[in-house]
Protein backbone atom coordinates (compact mmCIF):
# COMPACT_ATOMS: atom_id res chain seq x y z
CA UNK A 1 0.00 0.00 0.00
CA UNK A 2 1.01 3.68 -0.78
CA UNK A 3 -0.54 6.07 1.67
CA UNK A 4 -0.49 9.78 0.74
CA UNK A 5 -0.87 11.58 4.18
CA UNK A 6 -2.01 15.15 4.00
CA UNK A 7 -3.49 17.63 7.01
CA UNK A 8 -6.82 19.62 6.91
CA UNK A 9 -6.85 23.26 5.43
CA UNK A 10 -6.23 25.95 8.33
CA UNK A 11 -9.04 26.95 10.55
CA UNK A 12 -9.60 30.26 12.31
CA UNK A 13 -8.62 28.33 15.66
CA UNK A 14 -5.36 27.09 13.75
CA UNK A 15 -4.58 30.79 12.87
CA UNK A 16 -5.66 32.12 16.49
CA UNK A 17 -3.29 30.33 18.47
CA UNK A 18 -5.59 28.51 20.52
CA UNK A 19 -5.98 24.49 20.90
CA UNK A 20 -8.37 22.89 19.11
CA UNK A 21 -8.11 19.19 19.38
CA UNK A 22 -11.61 17.22 18.64
CA UNK A 23 -13.40 20.92 18.46
CA UNK A 24 -13.92 22.51 14.86
CA UNK A 25 -13.62 25.50 13.12
CA UNK A 26 -14.50 27.51 10.06
CA UNK A 27 -11.58 27.49 7.46
CA UNK A 28 -9.69 30.96 7.78
CA UNK A 29 -10.09 33.40 4.08
CA UNK A 30 -8.26 32.00 1.53
CA UNK A 31 -8.29 28.37 2.55
CA UNK A 32 -8.04 26.79 -0.34
CA UNK A 33 -4.59 27.73 -1.80
CA UNK A 34 -2.69 25.12 0.25
CA UNK A 35 -5.13 22.32 -0.84
CA UNK A 36 -4.91 23.98 -4.74
CA UNK A 37 -0.81 24.04 -3.94
CA UNK A 38 -0.97 20.46 -2.68
CA UNK A 39 -3.12 19.16 -5.48
CA UNK A 40 -0.47 19.85 -8.18
CA UNK A 41 2.06 18.48 -6.37
CA UNK A 42 -0.12 15.04 -6.35
CA UNK A 43 -0.98 15.94 -10.04
CA UNK A 44 2.89 16.55 -10.51
CA UNK A 45 3.77 13.20 -9.60
CA UNK A 46 0.85 11.64 -11.33
CA UNK A 47 -0.41 10.22 -8.24
CA UNK A 48 -3.97 8.60 -8.50
CA UNK A 49 -5.47 7.09 -5.67
CA UNK A 50 -8.14 4.56 -5.24
CA UNK A 51 -9.48 5.57 -1.75
CA UNK A 52 -10.15 8.28 0.39
CA UNK A 53 -9.73 8.37 4.41
CA UNK A 54 -10.05 11.20 7.08
CA UNK A 55 -10.73 11.61 10.84
CA UNK A 56 -14.04 12.25 11.89
CA UNK A 57 -13.47 15.88 12.16
CA UNK A 58 -14.97 18.01 9.92
CA UNK A 59 -11.81 20.22 8.74
CA UNK A 60 -10.19 16.81 7.74
CA UNK A 61 -13.73 15.44 6.55
CA UNK A 62 -13.75 18.69 3.73
CA UNK A 63 -10.36 18.26 2.92
CA UNK A 64 -10.91 14.58 1.58
CA UNK A 65 -13.98 15.64 -0.33
CA UNK A 66 -11.66 18.75 -2.41
CA UNK A 67 -9.57 15.95 -3.46
CA UNK A 68 -11.73 13.59 -3.75
CA UNK A 69 -13.68 15.24 -6.07
CA UNK A 70 -10.16 16.13 -7.84
CA UNK A 71 -10.26 12.63 -8.77
CA UNK A 72 -14.05 12.12 -9.26
CA UNK A 73 -13.97 9.68 -6.29
CA UNK A 74 -17.80 9.94 -4.73
CA UNK A 75 -17.04 8.09 -1.13
CA UNK A 76 -15.12 9.56 1.70
CA UNK A 77 -14.30 6.78 4.35
CA UNK A 78 -14.06 8.65 8.19
CA UNK A 79 -13.18 7.44 11.36
CA UNK A 80 -12.70 9.02 15.01
CA UNK A 81 -9.36 6.67 14.52
CA UNK A 82 -7.72 9.32 13.16
CA UNK A 83 -9.05 11.97 14.98
CA UNK A 84 -6.89 14.51 16.53
CA UNK A 85 -5.55 13.99 20.25
CA UNK A 86 -8.77 14.96 22.48
CA UNK A 87 -7.63 18.26 24.76
CA UNK A 88 -10.92 17.13 26.53
CA UNK A 89 -11.55 20.43 28.83
CA UNK A 90 -8.43 22.56 27.07
CA UNK A 91 -10.23 23.16 23.88
CA UNK A 92 -10.16 26.83 23.10
CA UNK A 93 -7.88 27.78 25.80
CA UNK A 94 -4.56 29.71 24.18
CA UNK A 95 -1.36 27.85 23.99
CA UNK A 96 0.41 29.73 25.80
CA UNK A 97 -1.35 29.75 29.31
CA UNK A 98 -1.48 25.55 28.21
CA UNK A 99 1.89 25.67 28.22
CA UNK A 100 2.13 27.59 31.35
CA UNK A 101 -0.34 25.27 33.49
CA UNK A 102 0.30 22.36 32.21
CA UNK A 103 4.45 21.56 32.11
CA UNK A 104 4.04 18.78 30.86
CA UNK A 105 1.62 19.68 27.44
CA UNK A 106 3.83 18.43 24.60
CA UNK A 107 6.61 17.14 26.61
CA UNK A 108 5.03 13.66 28.07
CA UNK A 109 3.48 11.65 25.55
CA UNK A 110 1.52 9.85 28.15
CA UNK A 111 0.02 12.95 30.39
CA UNK A 112 -3.78 12.47 29.77
CA UNK A 113 -5.04 15.91 29.46
CA UNK A 114 -8.11 16.75 31.28
CA UNK A 115 -11.57 14.98 30.48
CA UNK A 116 -9.47 13.79 27.54
CA UNK A 117 -6.74 11.42 26.30
CA UNK A 118 -2.68 11.34 26.05
CA UNK A 119 -0.50 11.67 22.88
CA UNK A 120 0.25 7.80 23.22
CA UNK A 121 -3.17 6.92 23.05
CA UNK A 122 -4.17 8.81 20.29
CA UNK A 123 -1.01 7.98 18.67
CA UNK A 124 -1.81 3.94 19.02
CA UNK A 125 -5.43 4.19 17.69
CA UNK A 126 -4.51 6.24 14.95
CA UNK A 127 -1.62 3.75 14.33
CA UNK A 128 -3.29 0.97 14.59
CA UNK A 129 -5.87 1.67 11.70
CA UNK A 130 -3.37 2.85 9.38
CA UNK A 131 -1.41 -0.67 10.00
CA UNK A 132 -5.41 -2.10 9.35
CA UNK A 133 -5.74 0.07 5.83
CA UNK A 134 -2.28 -1.49 4.79
CA UNK A 135 -3.24 -4.78 4.89
CA UNK A 136 -6.77 -3.93 3.48
CA UNK A 137 -5.34 -2.05 0.92
CA UNK A 138 -2.54 -3.85 0.10
CA UNK A 139 -2.14 -3.08 -3.81
CA UNK A 140 -3.67 0.39 -3.62
CA UNK A 141 -2.43 4.27 -3.19
CA UNK A 142 -5.09 5.77 -0.87
CA UNK A 143 -4.91 9.08 0.61
CA UNK A 144 -5.46 10.19 4.07
CA UNK A 145 -6.60 13.54 5.76
CA UNK A 146 -5.52 14.00 9.32
CA UNK A 147 -4.03 16.26 11.61
CA UNK A 148 -0.36 17.58 12.79
CA UNK A 149 -0.45 15.59 15.95
CA UNK A 150 -1.66 12.46 14.38
CA UNK A 151 1.26 12.84 11.51
CA UNK A 152 3.64 13.63 14.38
CA UNK A 153 2.45 10.49 15.73
CA UNK A 154 2.85 8.13 12.56
CA UNK A 155 6.30 9.40 11.54
CA UNK A 156 7.56 8.94 14.80
CA UNK A 157 6.53 4.96 14.59
CA UNK A 158 6.92 4.18 11.93
CA UNK A 159 10.60 5.52 11.49
CA UNK A 160 11.05 4.59 15.78
CA UNK A 161 11.67 8.02 16.75
CA UNK A 162 11.54 8.69 20.20
CA UNK A 163 8.24 10.44 20.41
CA UNK A 164 8.63 12.57 23.44
CA UNK A 165 11.28 14.41 21.15
CA UNK A 166 9.04 14.98 18.17
CA UNK A 167 5.91 15.87 19.79
CA UNK A 168 6.50 19.86 18.54
CA UNK A 169 7.73 19.03 15.10
CA UNK A 170 6.36 21.87 12.02
CA UNK A 171 3.46 19.93 10.06
CA UNK A 172 2.53 22.25 7.99
CA UNK A 173 -0.63 22.76 5.29
CA UNK A 174 1.25 21.93 2.57
CA UNK A 175 2.41 18.88 4.20
CA UNK A 176 2.32 15.60 2.13
CA UNK A 177 3.85 12.57 2.98
CA UNK A 178 4.51 9.37 1.09
CA UNK A 179 3.78 6.16 3.02
CA UNK A 180 4.58 2.86 1.26
CA UNK A 181 3.89 -0.35 3.03
CA UNK A 182 4.82 -3.99 2.05
CA UNK A 183 3.74 -7.30 3.69
CA UNK A 184 2.14 -4.80 7.01
CA UNK A 185 5.74 -2.87 7.39
CA UNK A 186 6.66 0.82 6.44
CA UNK A 187 9.30 0.49 3.48
CA UNK A 188 9.65 3.26 2.08
CA UNK A 189 8.87 7.22 3.63
CA UNK A 190 9.16 10.53 1.71
CA UNK A 191 8.37 14.07 1.87
CA UNK A 192 6.67 15.56 -0.75
CA UNK A 193 5.25 19.29 0.05
CA UNK A 194 6.51 21.21 2.21
CA UNK A 195 8.87 19.38 3.97
CA UNK A 196 8.08 18.50 7.70
CA UNK A 197 9.78 20.10 11.07
CA UNK A 198 11.31 16.26 11.21
CA UNK A 199 13.02 17.09 8.11
CA UNK A 200 13.94 21.02 8.42
CA UNK A 201 15.33 20.32 11.76
CA UNK A 202 17.47 17.58 11.21
CA UNK A 203 15.74 14.70 12.86
CA UNK A 204 15.75 12.51 9.38
CA UNK A 205 16.94 12.92 6.05
CA UNK A 206 14.25 12.11 2.85
CA UNK A 207 13.85 9.95 0.95
CA UNK A 208 14.23 6.81 3.41
CA UNK A 209 14.05 3.02 2.66
CA UNK A 210 14.13 -0.47 4.36
CA UNK A 211 14.18 -3.98 3.24
CA UNK A 212 11.84 -6.19 5.53
CA UNK A 213 11.43 -8.48 6.68
CA UNK A 214 12.62 -5.91 9.83
CA UNK A 215 14.04 -6.70 12.92
CA UNK A 216 14.84 -2.84 14.00
CA UNK A 217 12.74 -0.13 13.41
CA UNK A 218 15.73 2.29 13.37
CA UNK A 219 17.92 0.55 10.54
CA UNK A 220 16.58 2.93 8.02
CA UNK A 221 18.90 4.02 5.23
CA UNK A 222 18.30 7.79 2.75
CA UNK A 223 18.36 7.10 -0.95
CA UNK A 224 18.99 9.05 -3.39
CA UNK A 225 16.96 12.00 -4.67
CA UNK A 226 16.06 11.25 -8.16
CA UNK A 227 17.09 13.81 -10.79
Amino acid sequence: MRAIVVRHYKTLINASGLIMGWGDAPPVNGWEADLIHVNKVLNKHDIQFSAVYTSYLERARQTGMFYARKQDIRLVHDTVALNEVNYGALYRKSKSWVEKNFPEHKKNPDFVYPDGESFRQMQTRSVEFFESLAHKRQDQTILVVVHAGVIRGFISHFLGLPYAENLKRKITHRYIGDFVFKDGQCVRYNELGTLSGFVRDGAIAVPLERSVPQSSPSTWTASPTPA
